[in-house]
């Protein structure tokens, strides 16, 4: 493994600003909480004082004076429970402002998900979303409420401590000066070398998330081709190298204890020893010595606190990084100020020199040419990766074209809004999906106001209903995540009567019936046959048995259309169409 590059001084600089920028919303609370945490010092640097003329007050044989020593008990109390109450106002405060700036940052994380290209989605695993949002979110509060509580506190005790030292004896202060060094340097020193592996460590972690989350997803796939030993030898290697990360952060997060405490030591021993130097040649009182060795247990105490924060806050930057890395994405191209909301649509569909390309390096779809009267039947076919799929993505507007431009009728599809556009299609895929919810809510999706009459009629025509009836509480049943407690073909089923239910102005088939019985999906053929009745629809098959009463067939072949025509004048042409559809029915 090569050694990982230090992140930029100028990074971590970027990332502290777009906190503030966070927290700007918050800044009364922030004020708040700063005069609490000065007022709170300064009650804690009095008590010092307050027991030192208590001393003094007893120091003498036989001349205590009770009286006096009584009224600094009580102003130590007095002070003790002002500070509590500081302390605890000051808390809440920080809690306010940390978890508030903890959710902002999750709903600008989750929004931005919602306004991605599919280009980036296609391209990074989701359990690192998740890692991302869940796990580095929560690293980073942890090490933001740390900031506040002792950080800021430790700074001000640092700053009290010394103007009351100085006011006692500038001498003695001079010595502590002299060694606060040794503390910068230490806190130095582990500042540098904590930030790179705790931002290995989230990055680690958040692979390691996105490998559980794939592995779990698809068990039974995993388990079919017996790659149960591949996948322990990767994530025992991806566990390996979090433990060897994670013990490093570790291990220079754990040497700041003791080296605060030598520190602690050597200022504590400086400031007793020469205090009393002090004492016996009559510069100090014994309560003034005592009040400076209770300062400088106050001053070195922060650096102790500082420097534990300041691990935990180049965690927290790291973690803040990846998150703000995902905020910062580019989103979607943005809409036209002026778009037009596409309505009563006729359904006329034109693909002009389209081309486009996932990988610049590798050439897709080149100057495509398609025109589609409304009403058409469109069957695409053709071999795997010729792009039939990719054209149901760039007529959905997922992707945009390169070069080219396709029209709805006589609209670039890059001017109309994209709710607009998308609502005008039915898009039933193989790949089904469905939320964790009821069956109604899932077949309600794109019509939320339907009505119980609109939803029987149209699970009826998805033939859904027969299972839905069957189910505990019918519509009202819980289903797990993405349908997991359903089968492969009684999702589909849901996801067909979702666009029943709709009724778009044009429909995108991709093997809506792939995971259907046969005499389902004669059914089914039917009903899509009845709601096509006037809509222009898009049918992506590989079996081509289901197309053959289509209006037109579109023949793909490495992103170009190289046949088109009905199902009998293909046939008659003896090419490739007539190739494919002879190689599935040579056994027939």
């Amino acid at each position: 493994m090569a050694k990982a590059k230090k992140m930029p001084k100028g990074r971590q600089l970027a990332t502290i600003r777009k906190v503030l920028h966070y927290l700007k919303k918050y800044m009364f609370f922030v004020c708040c909480s700063i005069l609490l945490a000065s007022l709170l010092i300064a009650l804690s640097l009095y008590i010092p004082i307050l027991v030192g003329k208590a001393i003094d007050c007893m120091i003498a044989k036989g001349q205590v004076d009770f009286n006096t020593i009584t009224m600094y008990l009580w102003k130590i109390g007095i002070c003790t429970v002002s500070a509590a109450l500081c302390q605890w106002l000051m808390d809440t405060m920080n809690n306010r402002v940390t978890f508030s700036v903890i959710r902002d940052m999750r709903q600008k994380a989750f929004r931005k998900l919602q306004n991605l290209p599919l280009s980036y989605l296609d391209t990074h695993p989701s359990g690192e979303f998740v890692s991302r949002m869940i796990a580095d979110v929560d690293q980073f509060s942890d090490g933001l409420l740390m900031g506040f509580t002792q950080f800021f506190t430790g700074a001000i005790t640092i700053l009290g401590t010394l103007i009351f030292m100085l006011v006692l004896n500038p001498g003695i202060t001079l010595v502590v000066v002299l060694i606060t060094p040794l503390s910068l340097f230490v806190a130095n020193f582990i500042a540098k070398h904590t930030y790179t592996m705790f931002k290995l460590q989230s990055e680690t972690r958040g692979e390691q998330t996105a490998f559980i989350d794939e592995m779990i997803g698809n068990q039974k796939i995993v388990s079919a081709f017996g790659h149960e030993k591949e996948a322990l030898e990767k994530f025992d290697e991806i566990n390996d190298r979090l433990q060897k990360y994670s013990l490093r952060a570790m291990f220079f997060s754990s040497i700041t204890n003791p080296a605060t405490r030598f520190v602690n030591s050597v200022v504590y021993a400086g400031v007793a020893l020469t205090g009393a130097m002090t004492v016996i040649s009559g510069g100090i009182t014994v309560g003034q010595l005592s009040c400076f060795l209770g300062y400088a247990n106050q001053y070195t105490k922060p650096f102790n606190e500082i420097s534990g924060v300041i691990a935990e806050l180049q965690n927290a930057l790291a973690c803040a990084s990846r998150l703000f890395d995902l905020i910062s994405q580019p989103s979607q191209t943005a809409e036209d100020h002026d778009a037009v909301t596409l309505e009563g649509v006729s359904g006329s569909v034109d693909l002009n020199k389209v081309s486009f390309s996932y990988r610049p390096d590798q050439r897709l779809i080149e100057d495509l040419n398609l025109q589609v009267k409304p009403g058409q039947r469109i069957a695409i076919v053709g071999p795997t990766g010729c792009g039939k799929t990719t054209l149901i993505n760039l007529l959905m507007r997922f992707y945009d074209v390169h070069d080219g431009n396709i029209t709805v009728d006589d609209y670039d599809i890059r001017h109309l809004t994209r709710k607009s556009l998308r609502r005008s299609f039915g898009m039933v895929l193989q790949d089904t999906w469905l939320k964790k919810g009821t069956i109604r809510e899932n077949i309600v999706m794109g019509k939320p106001d339907a009505t119980q009459e609109e939803i029987l009629v149209a699970s009826k025509l998805a033939h859904s209903y027969s299972f839905i009836k069957r189910l505990p509480k019918g519509f009202d049943t819980e289903i797990a995540e993405d349908g997991g407690n359903l089968s492969a073909g009684q999702k589909q089923l849901l996801c067909i009567t979702r666009v029943m239910l709709c009724r778009p102005s044009m429909l995108l088939l991709d093997e809506a019936t792939s995971s259907i019985d046969t005499r389902t999906e004669m059914r089914i053929q039917r009903a899509f046959s009845h709601l096509m009745e006037g809509h222009t629809s898009f049918i992506v098959a590989h079996r081509l048995s289901t197309i053959k009463e289509a209006d037109l067939i579109l023949v793909m072949k490495a992103g170009r259309i190289i046949e088109q025509g009905t199902h009998e004048s293909l046939l008659n042409e003896n090419g490739f169409y007539s190739e494919l559809y002879a190689a599935q029915f040579s056994q027939t």
